[in-house]
């Protein structure tokens, strides 16, 4: 029996996680870590509210990541201009540092890639990614619609 796609994309997924903990590995970064440092590097200072929204976490849960990042200098926790009870969370030098390598990373990944692909079959396969990511958002977002109607 030939694998599905669905296989196909799992064995994917699960060669880029071992890959993060290959590159993590001998660093404080996680792979939650390291999604607050990309929504920063993306969105700029940001709330803590509003990181945990965007990485659809509690409230509890970023103020441990922001602290453990804070801790190994990857962040740090400014005045909010405008608000002296909020407080923005920013990318340090070092943040900003490890941001950098990781987006070389990426692009050198990237480019491995798209050398496994003939060049005339990008656009199909970028079109096929985008079309599949567009279909599990939705379906995640039908279930979680259901569980919390049925709540």
């Amino acid at each position: 029996m030939d694998p599905s796609i669905v296989d196909k994309l799992m064995a994917v997924t699960s060669m880029f996680q071992q890959d993060m903990a290959r590159a993590f590995a001998g660093t404080p970064l996680t792979e939650s870590r390291v999604a607050v440092l990309w929504t920063l590097a993306l969105t700029g200072p940001s709330t803590q509210q509003a990181l945990a929204e965007a990485l659809s976490v509690t409230p509890r849960n970023i103020s441990g990541l922001v602290d453990a990042l804070e801790q190994h200098g990857y962040v740090e926790r400014v005045p909010y201009p405008s608000d002296r009870r909020a407080v923005l969370v920013t990318l340090t030098s070092t943040g900003e540092e490890a941001m950098d390598r990781m987006r070389e990373e990426h692009a050198h990944l990237e480019a491995e890639l798209r050398d496994a692909v003939q060049p005339e079959h990008w656009d199909g396969l970028e079109q096929g990614i985008d079309a599949i990511i567009v279909r599990v958002a939705a379906l995640m977002s039908a279930e979680q619609a259901e569980a919390e109607d049925g709540s």
